[in-house]
């Protein structure tokens, strides 16, 4: 009887615990958007991208999730349809680390239909690192060179490698078992820089950087030299290098997979739907 007392208490509230928790897995692409990526949106000069998380579910409609995501993005004036941009011949790459706390709005309950679009908003903390490659192909970090002034200006500051941005996705969620749901979505990062890929605002004087800096500086600062009939002359100091209007953002699509923790096997729902009998945890519908 104790026993039997036991689990009359206990199973209702660790399953109720359980079925409202899920593991969250993501795989897909990463891009971006700035000085060095001709459109806004687009899966050219993509990357692989994974990550993993949890989800706890509030309401059968918002959830909480936690993720980590990682991934890198790229620019290359050479891929660019501007012939400017072209002989400009800037690059960039970076890797993407970041983790996220969202809220998630499912439109529909999936309790009782198949599928539902959504969407979730929340805060991301993200680290990157821009690079490029020397003419010699030896791996250069950009932002230690300064390469438009950042901390040799005043009105200049060194840009952080580990910043604050705003996400937002959306996309469409389909149930495929009773404690497992893939979805398709695309969400994007506003960022608050503009130095994603280290690119923003006008030259910085050739002689100050090459004196702060040293000359890798001012290889990586402007390489219009490398390019076959290029201007192999370096512009002058407050002359146009990118545009500071609006800020870089980067993004990810692809698709996430939500794994249900102890509310397979015709597990019943935390809210009151119910799509089996008998849970995970061995507890009878009845005691």
């Amino acid at each position: 009887m104790r026993k039997l007392l036991l689990l009359s208490i206990l199973c209702p509230v660790v399953a109720f615990s359980q079925q409202r928790f899920h593991v969250t897995l993501f795989g897909g692409l990463s891009n971006y958007a700035g000085d060095l990526q001709d459109h806004q949106f687009t899966l050219q000069q993509s990357n692989f991208a994974f990550g993993a998380g949890l989800k706890y579910d509030l309401t059968p409609n918002f959830a909480l999730r936690v993720a980590f995501t990682h991934g890198s993005i790229e620019g290359d004036d050479k891929k660019s349809k501007d012939a400017a941009l072209r002989a400009r011949n800037l690059s960039f790459f970076s890797k993407i680390n970041e983790g996220s706390l969202l809220l998630e709005y499912t439109l529909l309950n999936l309790e009782e239909r198949r599928f539902s679009p959504f969407i979730y908003g929340g805060l991301t903390v993200f680290h990157f690192n821009p690079y490029a490659y020397d003419s010699l192909g030896n791996k250069v970090f950009l932002k230690p060179l300064s390469t438009e002034g950042q901390g040799i200006d005043p009105d200049r500051k060194p840009y952080k490698l580990t910043q604050f941005a705003i996400p937002v996705g959306f996309g469409v969620k389909f149930r495929i078992s009773d404690n497992t749901v893939l979805a398709y979505e695309v969400s994007v990062r506003k960022t608050l820089t503009d130095y994603l890929d280290d690119v923003s605002s006008t030259y910085f004087d050739k002689t100050e950087l090459a004196a702060a800096r040293g000359l890798k500086a001012v290889e990586m600062a402007y390489r219009g030299g490398e390019v076959k009939g290029g201007n192999t002359t370096y512009p002058d100091g407050g002359s146009i290098r990118g545009g500071s209007k609006y800020k870089d953002w980067y993004y990810f699509t692809g698709f996430t997979l939500y794994i249900g923790l102890g509310s397979g096997n015709g597990g019943g729902s935390p809210f009151g739907h119910t799509r089996g009998g008998r849970n995970q945890l061995g507890c009878p519908k009845v005691l």
